[in-house]
């Protein structure tokens, strides 16, 4: 193999897939990345076996082939390079000579027979749909995914695509996060799965704003295609987490007595100042809704208190409600409205967080102390 790539080409391809490999591995191949050159083009590809992240940037490839090189040391290597342009050649012993400038170095590395095969999906079960709409379905539900082990099938966002929508969900059991958009999906298509945290964080990190993704998924794999303008492509692999997702509908309150429109920065940053009072042991805030008026207070005996005050429009009866701040917090963040609505039945009820659009949020209150 011989080829010659722009150092900055060379950078974004290794960082884009060098997240995935993990430092501790028995197989020394995991620690590698796969290069594969033709036609022009350098593909990378690294795994742990659970998610593979593959790439292609442009290269003058003078002579194709494929190797695999370990890729922390690929990648501070190049990165510490001067110049622009750098030379790689590789031998039938899989050593890799990279060159730049005055430099020279030789890397020692393994066949691209030794490293896992990609699998292969049908093109039955598949739906093409805008980056930034996956990106934003992303925001807006990550957040509230599980990090509990013991509850694996919470360790992810659960999808389902059917009805010509395709659905977001993540929960925790104390919170739920709800988003769905129309999509073109075909009779054949129609499926639920479940994709895993590390790749949601992978595709978090790699979707853009805009092009498009192109999502195929099998019995236990599923693989997402980000192709940009340019024509590039990133392709993102993941096993799929088994199990049934709970049922989440139940969890949605059916009706609701008050629904309140609020500023959401305002709310986001007077949450964030009443966060500061509260401590491990009293983690509550306290949101009571009076006429045209919302009282926001935080008090740990241990710490201090917290009194913030918001203009509403609320003619109710006077209704108090606690909830964990972190909890009103992430999805505020995650919005971008200026608008939020907040629906309550009574101060034992699940709150639910709604925008004027596809996003829905239910939080488990706390115990008014």
């Amino acid at each position: 193999m011989n080829l010659t790539i722009a150092k900055e080409q060379l950078l974004a391809g290794l960082q884009a897939v060098q997240n995935v490999v993990s430092t501790r591995t028995t197989l020394p191949i995991l620690s590698n990345v796969l290069i594969r050159a033709e036609d022009n083009r350098m593909e990378f590809t690294a795994t742990d076996l659970d998610v593979t992240v593959a790439w292609a940037v442009e290269a003058k490839v003078t002579k194709g082939g494929a190797t695999t090189v370990p890729v922390k040391k690929l990648f501070g290597i190049c990165r510490e390079l001067s110049g622009t342009e750098i030379e790689i050649e590789v031998d039938e012993k899989n050593v890799c000579s990279v060159r730049c400038g005055a430099s020279f170095y030789k890397i020692n590395g393994l066949s691209a027979e030794e490293f896992p095969p990609l699998p292969k999906f049908k093109e039955d079960k598949k739906v093409t749909l805008a980056q930034a709409t996956v990106k934003g379905m992303m925001k807006k539900t990550s957040f509230a995914i599980s990090t509990d082990e013991a509850r694996y099938v919470l360790n992810g966002i659960f999808i389902s695509l059917k009805d010509h929508k395709m659905t977001m969900v993540a929960t925790d059991g104390r919170r739920l996060a709800l988003v769905d958009e129309e999509v073109d999906v075909t009779e054949a298509s129609q499926g639920e799965f479940i994709i895993p945290a590390k790749a949601v964080n992978e595709l978090n990190r790699l979707l853009q704003d805009k092009g498009e993704v192109e999502l195929k998924y099998a019995e236990n794999q599923a693989a997402f295609t980000l192709k940009d303008e340019k024509g590039g492509s990133v392709l993102i692999i993941t096993k799929l987490i088994e199990g049934n997702y709970p049922n989440y509908r139940q969890v949605i309150p059916g009706e609701t007595k008050e629904r309140i429109a609020l500023p959401r920065e305002e709310f986001l940053h007077a949450l964030r100042r009443a966060e500061i009072m509260t401590s491990e042991k009293a983690n509550s805030v306290k949101l009571a809704f009076g006429k045209n008026n919302l009282a926001i207070t935080a008090n740990a005996p241990e710490v201090g208190e917290a009194r913030e005050s918001i203009a509403v429009n609320y003619k109710g009866k006077e209704m108090a409600i606690a909830f964990n701040p972190k909890y009103m917090i992430d999805p505020l963040n995650a919005l971008t409205q200026d608008e939020v609505f907040i629906e309550l039945i009574d101060e034992l009820s699940p709150g639910v967080l709604k925008i004027n659009g596809p996003f829905l949020y239910v939080v488990m209150p706390m115990r008014l102390s």
